[in-house]
């Protein structure tokens, strides 16, 4: 385990969730690939409900559930969670452990991997999506309307899930997308892909990008334990 890393946030400022609507962040409205063709699905997975509007899940068993981004405002990331979960929508809101300081005082606390995003994962038909954007705290989900959303691949949500549960040191990292690209052989990252950068003789920082929404995070990784993707 690494020493924890040294980013810092003041509490000072005020981070309660805030009425007013925000400027998108860069890159959020990209233009967006055409929407994946339907396929039978059995079920929902594991752990999972549909919302279900009127009794039916209409659309909803006709496609396989994706990842779909969630922009929130400010601070408003686990008010936005928790109503969603409340509802029965499959969500996940990746947090990292940092420093902060209040009154003087330096604590650790957890804080969001990618401040103003929560990732839903459902069978999205236009009942779930005026569902969530009911939402208090939801600014939009990223995409063109409810049928053509933005979509994050499984890969890259896997790999963010494994450095979350890991509950290694990490940190926001620049969003690269060139670079050595490597692959994680053992130990709790085992099989998350991502760019190495040397630096130190044995060790180096991983990054895990989700391209999507142009952010990465770091990890300190062993060479031992790293091969060519």
């Amino acid at each position: 385990m690494t020493d924890q890393p040294s980013t810092m946030i003041n509490e000072s400022s005020d981070a309660s969730c805030p009425s007013g609507p925000e400027a998108p962040p860069s890159g959020a409205d990209a233009p967006l690939g055409r929407s994946p063709g339907r396929r039978p699905l059995p079920s929902a997975p594991p752990g999972q409900r549909p919302f279900r509007a009127g009794g039916s899940c209409q659309l909803g068993q006709l496609r396989e559930p994706k990842w779909h981004v969630l922009w929130t405002r400010s601070h408003c990331e686990q008010q936005v969670h928790d109503q969603l979960a409340a509802k029965g929508f499959h969500l996940f809101l990746p947090r990292m452990d940092t420093w902060a300081r209040r009154n003087g005082t330096r604590y650790r606390t957890s804080v969001p991997m990618f401040p103003g995003y929560v990732f839903v994962n459902n069978l999205m038909d236009k009942a779930s999506y005026i569902e969530i954007r009911k939402t208090t705290g939801l600014v939009k989900l990223l995409g063109e309307q409810w049928d053509r959303l933005a979509i994050v691949p499984d890969r890259e949500i896997e790999a963010i899930r494994k450095i979350h549960d890991s509950r290694m040191a990490a940190l926001p990292h620049p969003y690269l997308r060139e670079g050595q690209r490597v692959r994680i052989t053992g130990g709790l990252l085992a099989d998350v892909e991502g760019i190495l950068i040397r630096t130190r003789p044995n060790k180096g920082l991983l990054i895990v990008s989700v391209d999507l929404l142009q952010r990465s995070v770091a990890v300190e990784v062993d060479y031992t334990l790293v091969t060519a993707a």
